[in-house]
């Protein structure tokens, strides 16, 4: 059995669910999945209820944070028509703002050019934007980094056509980074049928052509592996009216450490896509001291073993190439065999 040493992993897309989603995750859960997958610090998203639009409502929730997080975590700023004017204050607190051009739930959906033009006119250059764009909304965005001359992040992308648009932009030299999840590599709209409500997330599951356009531009196009990391509880999931998202925290670098050993991408690059790359585009602080030791055997990847708060993977059963063993934040082992041992409050709020 072959150990590899990583650095702390980072994901720049996860849902915290705080405030108002604690029954399906919170900062004590959802930091605690995070270690278990071997990723150290991470950045959360704010459609939460309330959404992060206002200064009040974003310190309250980073003051839960910072009392409740084991791993390192910021917060994102949502971009509001009905808060714009609130994007000053907002950077004070947050590492990004966050704009959905397509499919949301509450007021985070912008679809209005005025609004749109304030957001890259008044939040400051220093911090990321990063966008929920789909098909057309991808060539949007693209459209406004140009005009505004700053960059943008484009997050889950998922189809063939927009990846190759992103590709045409950064050969034009425009200021364009993407993402991409290891379900949209992993599954697609089979795995969709298969699975239902299970399988059910925004985007949705895209082709086995959009599956392989992914692939082919991992070890260039594509800058970093997020994890829109999106528990809903399995009632929820069951109900009548299933909300779309999955949890992924646990499961990402287990999938990629298959990708690896299957030879579709390197080590190094593995090391560029969920460390390297995340840190530079978003501007995130050192952990010293922090390493993540991996052991490079055959693991099935179980339900009941998960500590996010939901307690269920698309990708229950499927066997993967390695297991996160052993995770040392800042010279303190927090996860070790199996268990998590940083308490709540051992983060730092970025």
């Amino acid at each position: 059995m072959t150990t590899i040493t990583l650095p702390g992993l980072i994901d720049v897309h996860t849902h915290l669910r705080v405030p108002g989603g604690e029954h399906k995750e919170d900062f004590a859960s959802g930091t605690a999945a995070a270690l278990a997958g071997g990723i150290t610090m991470i950045l959360a998203m704010p459609n939460t209820n309330p959404p992060l639009t206002t200064p009040a409502v974003l310190q309250a929730a980073c003051a839960q944070a910072q009392a409740d997080i084991r791993c390192d975590v910021g917060l994102y700023a949502g971009a509001s028509s009905e808060d714009v004017a609130q994007l000053p204050a907002l950077a004070e607190q947050a590492v990004a703002l966050k704009i959905y051009l397509n499919d949301t739930f509450g007021k985070l959906r912008v679809d209005d050019l005025p609004t749109l033009m304030a957001c890259f006119r008044e939040w400051p250059r220093q911090k990321p934007i990063a966008l929920h764009a789909e098909k057309q909304s991808v060539a949007v965005s693209i459209g406004l980094a140009a005009v505004y001359n700053r960059p943008i992040h484009i997050v889950h992308v998922s189809r063939r056509e927009e990846i190759e648009l992103i590709a045409a932009a950064k050969t034009q030299g425009l200021p364009v980074t993407c993402e991409v999840t290891p379900h949209h590599l992993f599954m697609d709209q089979a795995d969709a049928a298969r699975l239902g409500a299970l399988g059910d997330m925004r985007p949705v599951l895209g082709t086995p052509d959009d599956v392989a356009a992914l692939w082919e531009h991992i070890n260039s196009t594509v800058d970093c592996i997020a994890t829109d990391h999106a528990p809903h509880t399995l009632a929820e999931k069951r109900s009548a009216t299933p909300p779309p998202g999955v949890a992924g925290l646990e499961t990402s670098l287990p999938l990629m450490l298959t990708a690896v050993a299957d030879q579709r991408l390197t080590l190094p690059r593995l090391i560029e896509l969920m460390h390297t790359n995340p840190r530079r585009i978003f501007g995130l602080p050192e952990q010293p001291e922090t390493q993540v030791e991996v052991e490079m055997t055959p693991t099935v990847i179980r339900n009941e073993s998960l500590y996010t708060k939901c307690g269920w993977t698309p990708f229950d059963g499927r066997e993967v190439a390695g297991r996160v063993a052993r995770v040392v934040l800042r010279g303190q082992v927090v996860y070790e065999n199996g268990r998590v041992l940083a308490q709540p409050g051992d983060g730092r709020l970025i």
